[in-house]
């Protein structure tokens, strides 16, 4: 459950709406002091609080959230309009909170942050869970070596060292999932690009528990295999979420071989060819001013879309096609000296259904089940948010069971008025 603290019922309001969109359970409060109340009474994974408030501002509220033994983990998002100053941005994070917003909210922003720092929080839980459970099964153990050596003492002498042996063996795990553990609550004190590393220790500590000692308990093994694929997934998604963040970041744009960068792409993706038989044709690209590593993102994504929604038993075909036109639509006349160039990248895939273009550029859309087709959904909004960035436009043309051709239209020279 998300806690959206704000004195003004409006603000409340319009965030309350965006999360509730999208299925998030969200509880308000109209003071630091109404919100403190309900921490008290409420668990919550995500508290998103406004710094400035009568009576108790946001800062105060987070200090005495940290306080609280039930609470002093739970991710903070600071919400204000007022000050974007280094100094008071850094007031923040030193008060608890572990990320911060400003007036007005990209709702898009907001939701990546949410989603984010919830499941964060979960694996976090998760974490402790198991770590309590470790200490458990090391006290049982404990327990049945005592009782072993009241009835056998040659059995107990096999046991002990066995049990001696597993017990250093937990409390290397222990030790390992507690230094997890730390990394996770330290978060506040890390930028965004640092979200993967936690979820490194995750994935290898949670292998090593996988690999070396849940064979016998085949429950365990389910659920540990289960916590390793969500943080691979959650590894994507964090990887896929910072590519789209670092998009609000001012690029360098400047005369781009579109042909080396899509031959480099293939190579990267060459495997993948190979083993759906793939057959790719590209043609000639004039050179565009523009961000090189933003640009391959864009034909990584849709390439890559083009060989994961190919047809079963159907060896892909992938035509990437050039033109210039004379302006910015993707129907626009060709021009040998057009000022534009449309780009094209047909399949011959599975298609959807056209009445579904306008949620497939947007982030977290999937048209298809996700245990049929990976994926994050944040892919094409990636590529709509880079073409976007520079002044072109980006549509599709798709048939169920033919195709989809992606459309991409781009200035050749950047506008420097």
């Amino acid at each position: 459950m998300i806690l959206i603290v704000d004195d003004k019922p409006e603000n409340i309001l319009s965030i309350r709406k965006t999360l509730e969109l999208y299925n998030f359970e969200v509880d308000t409060a109209l003071s630091g002091e109404e919100a403190l109340k309900k921490i008290l009474k409420h668990s919550y994974t995500v508290i998103i609080l406004d710094v400035q408030m009568p009576s108790m501002d946001g800062f105060e509220v987070a200090e005495a959230i940290s306080g609280y033994s039930k609470a002093k983990d739970i991710p903070i998002i600071f919400l204000s309009a007022v000050n974007k100053d280094k100094r008071f941005i850094v007031k923040g994070y030193d008060s608890g909170g572990i990320d911060y917003i400003t007036k007005p909210v990209d709702p898009d922003i907001l939701l990546m942050k949410v989603k984010t720092f919830s499941r964060l929080y979960q694996q976090s839980l998760e974490l402790k869970q198991m770590h309590q459970s470790l200490k458990e099964e090391t006290e049982v153990r404990k327990l049945a070596q005592e009782a072993l050596i009241a009835h056998q003492q040659q059995v107990n002498e096999m046991l002990e060292q066995k049990v001696r042996e597993r017990t250093e063996e937990l409390r290397r795990i222990n030790k390992s999932l507690e230094a997890s553990n730390h990394d996770l609550q330290q978060f506040a004190s890390v930028a965004s690009h640092d979200l993967k590393e936690p979820l490194r220790k995750i994935q290898l500590f949670g292998a090593i528990l996988k690999d070396r000692f849940l064979h016998e308990d085949p429950n365990a093994m389910s659920y540990m295999e289960r916590i390793v694929g969500s943080s691979e997934r959650m590894a994507k998604l964090i990887n896929d979420l910072l590519n789209y963040s670092r998009l609000s970041v001012e690029s360098i744009y400047e005369p781009t071989d579109f042909n080396v960068l899509i031959n480099e792409i293939l190579s990267d993706l060459e495997l993948m060819i190979s083993e759906k038989d793939a057959r790719i044709t590209v043609e000639k690209i004039p050179q565009i001013e523009a961000a090189a590593g933003q640009m391959r993102q864009v034909f990584q994504n849709i390439i890559s879309n083009a060989l994961k929604f190919s047809k079963p038993g159907v060896a892909p075909e992938i035509r990437i096609q050039a033109e210039r036109v004379t302006d910015l639509n993707p129907d626009s006349a060709t021009y040998e000296n057009g000022r534009y160039c449309r780009i094209v990248i047909s399949d011959n895939g599975i298609g959807f259904n056209e009445k579904y273009l306008s949620k497939i550029f947007t982030i977290f859309q999937r048209l298809h089940n996700a245990d049929m087709y990976e994926g994050t959904g944040i892919g094409l909004a990636i590529a709509k948010k880079v073409i976007d960035k520079h002044g072109g436009i980006i549509t599709a043309k798709s048939q169920e069971g033919v195709g989809t051709s992606f459309i991409i239209v781009l200035p050749i020279h950047r506008s420097h008025s």
